[in-house]
């Protein structure tokens, strides 16, 4: 039999973690982009295909998002993973973090808002919805476009070649185990 011990509140949501981390690129009207780290992010629906993201209000992605409508979920591998840092730790507000990370913005294909070039995926949306929760907001997002790099997505990542990063907690990454599980 094994023990359980007690979880505090505040620290009960690391119980889903490791979580996919993403980068999470937009702009709003002033033609600026920005660039933020994103573990809380998930599907939501199929039909129609959503998506959602959770930021809290003091992040400047958040007022960007806000005024523009739209935004880019990019996939980034382990070999960002200082980009990934310090897009997460840098404010937008003084900083240019595509400049500051040496990561390549591309026009997006349907949204204004610019892609990641060296990011392995992109998925660019458009907000349907915005429900505050707490103290973050979640952005639920149409999919009005998603595409990879050639050779790392079919159905599925070929996860042998793509290294995504994984948030644990703290400053803790991980990529997955390349060994397939079947039940």
């Amino acid at each position: 039999m094994s023990s359980k011990v007690t979880v505090n509140y505040g620290s009960a949501s690391r119980l889903l973690h490791p979580m996919h981390t993403v980068l999470v690129s937009c702009m709003g009207k002033s033609g600026k982009p920005n660039i933020s780290t994103v573990a809380w992010a998930m599907p939501t629906s199929q039909k129609p295909p959503l998506v959602a993201i959770s930021l809290a209000p003091e992040r400047h992605s958040h007022s960007l998002i806000e005024e523009s409508k739209e935004f880019i979920i990019n996939i980034p591998t382990i070999e960002q993973l200082q980009s990934v840092m310090a897009c997460g730790t840098f404010s937008g507000r003084s900083f240019d973090k595509f400049k500051k990370t040496n990561l390549t913005p591309i026009p997006g294909k349907s949204v204004k808002a610019p892609a990641i070039l060296e990011c392995l995926a992109h998925i660019e949306c458009t907000v349907e919805d915005q429900i505050q929760t707490g103290d973050h907001t979640i952005f639920v997002g149409k999919i009005v476009e998603a595409y990879a790099d050639l050779g790392m997505f079919t159905d599925s990542y070929d996860v042998k070649r793509a290294h995504m990063v994984y948030h644990g907690g703290g400053n803790n990454f991980y990529t997955l185990d390349t060994k397939n599980y079947k039940p």
